[in-house]
């Protein structure tokens, strides 16, 4: 606590000292809060976690090569086969988990009669992931 000495030359003067005893007196009264509650706050019962690693096992979907060449034949994978059979394939592939990737390689010359028989047979059997194969320019 500061005393004002009175003086008689400065009668009316603002005393400007800022008394920080109060403010000292209660960072050291947290200070002991916080000492006394940091080690009731981190006992704990001590177990022995399992080691587990988190790297998730994601597995990749297989590629299928569907081709159409100039004439209408269809290939899957290099292998010539027929609309029907296509069906048939392409049933089972929807029914994979995860479902392959078809990627549509199709003839520039090719009547697009036959690119669409191939597209409405993949949307029958339920294939979502098909895409078109071109070449850059």
């Amino acid at each position: 606590m500061s005393f004002n000495i009175p003086d008689d030359r400065n009668d009316d003067a603002i005393m400007a000292e800022i008394n920080m005893t109060p403010m000292v007196d209660i960072m050291l009264v947290l200070l002991i809060i916080f000492i006394i509650t940091l080690p009731v706050i981190q006992q704990a019962v001590k177990v022995e976690l399992p080691k587990a690693n988190s790297v998730r096992n994601e597995v990749k979907p297989e590629s299928v090569q569907l081709s159409i060449d100039a004439k209408g034949q269809i290939f899957w994978n290099s292998t010539p086969i027929d609309l029907k059979t296509f069906d048939g394939y392409a049933e089972k592939a929807a029914q994979k988990d995860p479902q392959p990737e078809i990627n549509l390689r199709a003839d520039k010359s090719v009547q697009y009669e036959y690119v669409a028989q191939v597209l409405a047979a993949s949307r029958r059997a339920g294939l979502t992931k098909l895409g078109f194969v071109t070449e850059p320019n």
